[in-house]
């Protein structure tokens, strides 16, 4: 196999560590797609057409908990301990946890709870999963290639999220929902052999003794907090996925609205991947000469809470393809976006901290979203939940540009001053 060339869109590919883990990640992220689409439809059909919308956004609660209790510990720790080691731990258990979840269902369980219980369980793990798999990425590649990088690893993400929900959809009707789960039990083996075969790799952040403590927390809430570009893209993750996240509610326009049953779910859940994944090929290219990066970042929002609220008004099954898939190509710019911010303004040594506290607005602004979105469904139906999560979408995109001047000034010469800012405080090391 040649090597991507140095002027390739893929040249991060070229350093073999990342190479691996890029790869065991495709595979793993997929298995782990199907199964949060099987989740959604297996809990959809254990409960009567007028319960659907809370139970599906129960699935979200059960999943953000987890991160709330457990994400800004799991910063700590994996910027103190090796991470690779940490994610042998993190992979075994998300595979424990699918694999339980498909021995249930192949029992002919019912009950909702331990659906509930064990996606809370693997949700736990991702906690301590994120921050140490994010934070190692910059030290698998040279650094002028890690905004190739950050495009790739969305490449990937939502490649994945376009292969997992497909062919979830065709395994759950031809072999069954329990298919889906021991599939994505079986997946979490592709990242760790990847982890096995790595060599030469920097798992553990340069400068750290190994600290575990509030002090240690304290560090990384004050560093994400100070910085107004970072603690704004937060927010601007946080409440866009929070008021636009819709997922939850796929089931039921599926089924209730356009009729298209569960291959028509499938596509329409691996819809916004589909837009995202072609983004991505675009962002892969062009994120380093995008200069006014803060304004495209604001631009890219307001298209994902306009085509979410477009979505709310559809009863065609085209027309709603086409509006999820926009909403992914949106999410997709701004995801590269706001991560190559937060990675290049921030010290190796706070890598897993950043990265929690991330995770509780990258992760717990969606899981919030499919609750707040299915309790709206319940008392005034899906479409208008999901016309007014778009409105609230936009209405929480101009509060923080209005509060954010730096944001919407910020372009890609900032981005080298907050690099050279970042090698400085690395050089230094953690504070004493």
């Amino acid at each position: 196999m040649s090597e991507p060339s140095p002027d390739s869109p893929f040249v991060a590919l070229r350093s073999r560590n990342f190479r691996l883990l890029w790869t065991g990640q495709l595979v793993s992220t997929a298995g782990s797609m199907m199964q949060s689409a099987a989740i959604l439809w297996h809990v959809s059909l254990l409960v009567r057409p007028e319960q659907r919308g809370l139970a599906l956004g129960m699935v979200g609660l059960v999943r953000v908990l987890p991160i709330v209790v457990f994400s800004l510990v799991a910063g700590v720790v994996a910027d103190a301990r090796d991470r690779r080691r940490l994610m042998f731990l993190t992979q075994g258990g998300m595979a424990l946890s699918a694999t339980i979840l498909a021995a249930y269902t192949f029992a002919g369980g019912r009950a909702l709870w331990p659906i509930y219980v064990l996606a809370a369980c693997g949700s736990a793990f991702a906690a301590f999963d994120g921050p140490a798999r994010q934070s190692l990425i910059p030290n698998l590649v040279p650094r002028e290639h890690l905004p190739n990088a950050i495009g790739l690893n969305t490449m990937m993400f939502q490649a994945a999220s376009v292969l997992g929900p497909s062919i979830g959809g065709l395994v759950i009707a031809s072999l069954g929902i329990g298919w889906a789960y021991a599939l994505n039990a079986v997946s979490f083996l592709w990242v760790i052999g990847a982890l096995l075969a790595m060599r030469g790799v920097v798992s553990r952040a340069e400068g750290q003794g190994g600290s575990i403590g509030l002090a240690a927390a304290r560090e990384g809430l004050r560093f994400v907090f100070r910085a107004p570009l970072i603690r704004s893209t937060m927010l601007l993750d946080f409440f866009a996925t929070f008021f636009a996240s819709a997922s939850a509610l796929l089931p039921i326009f599926a089924q209730d609205i356009l009729h298209v049953g569960v291959h028509g779910y499938g596509l329409l859940s691996a819809a916004p991947s589909i837009g995202a994944i072609l983004a991505s090929v675009v962002m892969v290219r062009v994120v380093d000469r995008i200069e006014r990066r803060g304004a495209a970042l604001l631009w890219v929002i307001a298209g994902y809470g306009l085509a979410t609220v477009a979505f709310g008004l559809s009863r065609s099954f085209l027309l709603t393809f086409a509006c999820l898939a926009l909403t992914g190509a949106t999410d997709a710019v701004s995801t590269v976006i706001r991560n190559l911010v937060r990675q290049l303004a921030t010290p190796d040594y706070l890598r897993g901290r950043m990265t929690s506290v991330n995770m509780v607005f990258f992760m717990g602004g969606p899981q919030l979203g499919e609750l707040e979105a299915g309790l709206v469904a319940s008392v005034w139906g899906a479409p208008i939940s999901v016309v007014t999560g778009g409105l609230g979408c936009l209405i929480a995109l101009g509060w923080v540009a209005l509060r954010t001047p730096e944001l919407r000034r910020y372009r890609r010469s900032t981005a080298a001053i907050a690099d050279a800012a970042a090698e400085t405080a690395r050089a230094a090391g953690p504070a004493a």
